[in-house]
């Protein structure tokens, strides 16, 4: 499926309308799907994960900026949390971190009854920004 992913990026990066500047977001699978490209995607120009996992080798690879997105009640995904922070801070890698407090994994899909509407606003004006920020 990453490479999927891959080919897409690919696809994108030769398309005509496209001024070279690619981005990823992908919330739960879709989230490490989003790790993962910045892993593998020298070239991508911004990652942001929602509540995915982090990838576990190869973190010096990576040279997108990050904007990792997390649900505060959400213990499985963060406990991998610590590890990965200290990995990237050992690369020098950019990032910027929010947690959402007393929100569920999922807190962005509002089909469910997870969603919470006021962290769901909050973290995609973040990702908006953060896109403008690095892909104009």
């Amino acid at each position: 499926m990453l490479e999927d992913f891959i080919a897409a990026y690919e696809y994108l990066m030769n398309h005509g309308d496209c001024n070279g500047n690619v981005g990823v977001v992908g919330f739960c699978f879709g989230g490490s799907i989003s790790n993962m490209m910045a892993v593998k995607v020298p070239t991508l120009k911004a990652s942001v994960p929602f509540y995915g996992g982090q990838p576990t080798e190869d973190i010096d690879q990576i040279q997108a900026p990050l904007l990792l997105q997390y649900a505060g009640l959400d213990e499985r995904i963060n406990a991998g949390w610590p590890d990965y922070e200290s990995k990237l801070k050992e690369h020098n890698k950019e990032y910027g971190m929010f947690l959402y407090p007393d929100v569920n994994h999922g807190f962005h899909n509002n089909t469910t009854p997870r969603y919470d509407k006021e962290a769901a606003e909050l973290a995609w004006e973040r990702t908006i920004a953060f896109f403008k920020e690095h892909l104009s």
